[in-house]
């Protein structure tokens, strides 16, 4: 299959690993034990997307708390910023508290448990800097100015993503779920830009070739299958989007309500060293799609953007926090390997 397809990252968390996390936080499971359960985990959810025929497989984040706050340590409480989503649930992010920040935990951790059960290439999702800009207070850390703390978050960013590269993984991928989430906060979109300049400040600390493998992933949120920003139009959010120095762009479309105009301005603006992978699967709506399905998105998105540039992928991680439980793992993967085969479908169909 010569059309590249991918997963974005998490897959639901097997229900004897999520009881064990919390046994092991209430202290009655021990460190070993959790240890013996993770990589069971982790064996199983490699197999089961290997046996999808996926060309690329993720850890799909089994032991991750969170996509977003893997790197957070003591420095953090819980009294951050609240997100609400669509449903009325929400998420609160963690708040810094003192300085100076520090990564905690480096995503190459997850990469290299995952190479030992993979015989196919490993991506890797990383939190964007950006969104980890989020968790310094407006009121500020005293002692320690934003600009400060911004200057040792792109460090550790920087260390995040290159440790992931020089430990062979192969793409690394930064998580940028807020970005359209900060046009519905800011509908100037002052904060967005900033948000992309961010970004963009990691991005110029690496050469073309390493920024060829690395990718930025957007939507609009996926959490409890509901979402915090799908009424945001992508038209608001794409032409600023392709700014971000990146080779790969992973795009929620499944789930849009009119897929193929956000197509039409991904075609205006996504730039010509750029490859798209447009979401042809939605991990927040429990029906499968079926494999003629996903072929025919594949087909319309085919007429917006030329096939050496197209790849395809699901619109976000299934279960991207570790304590959602709204997605059978059965679900996640069905909905993969309907994916995958209907990639396969469309690039015979194509030609290429």
């Amino acid at each position: 299959m010569s059309l590249s397809t991918e997963q974005i990252g998490s897959i639901p968390r097997p229900a004897e690993l999520i009881a064990g996390v919390q046994a092991h936080a209430a202290g009655t499971l021990s460190s070993e034990d959790l240890t013996v359960l993770s990589d069971n985990a982790l064996r199983d959810t490699i197999e089961r997307l290997e046996a999808t025929g996926s060309p690329v497989v993720t850890d799909g984040e089994q032991t991750k708390p969170s996509f977003a706050t893997y790197p957070v340590g003591p420095q953090f409480d819980g009294e951050g910023i609240v997100l609400p989503f669509a449903d009325g649930h929400t998420r609160q992010l963690p708040r810094l508290v003192t300085g100076p920040f520090r990564y905690q935990v480096y995503a190459d951790e997850y990469l290299v448990a995952a190479q030992r059960f993979a015989t196919v290439p490993v991506k890797q999702a990383v939190i964007a800097p950006s969104a980890l800009s989020l968790f310094y207070p407006a009121d500020g850390v005293a002692g320690y100015p934003r600009e400060e703390f911004l200057a040792d978050l792109i460090d550790g960013a920087e260390a995040d993503v290159r440790r992931s590269l020089d430990a062979g993984a192969h793409v690394v991928q930064l998580d940028f779920t807020e970005g359209r989430l900060a046009v519905k906060l800011d509908p100037s979109k002052e904060l967005l830009r900033s948000l992309i300049d961010l970004n963009n400040r990691l991005l110029e600390r690496f050469s073309d070739a390493e920024r060829a493998r690395i990718g930025l992933h957007t939507c609009p949120g996926g959490d409890q299958d509901s979402t915090h920003s799908a009424d945001v139009d992508y038209a608001e959010l794409l032409p600023d989007l392709f700014r971000i120095e990146v080779g790969n762009v992973y795009v929620a479309l499944a789930g849009e309500s009119d897929p193929e105009r956000a197509l039409s301005v991904i075609a205006q603006h996504a730039r010509s060293d750029q490859k798209v992978f447009v979401g042809v699967t939605d991990p927040i709506d429990p029906r499968v799609e079926t494999a003629e399905e996903v072929r025919d998105r594949v087909l319309t998105a085919a007429r917006h953007i030329p096939a050496d540039r197209l790849g395809t992928c699901d619109d976000c991680g299934f279960s991207p926090f570790a304590d959602d439980v709204s997605t059978s793992r059965e679900i996640a993967f069905a909905k993969i390997a309907a994916r995958v085969e209907g990639t396969r479908l469309a690039a015979e169909q194509l030609g290429v």
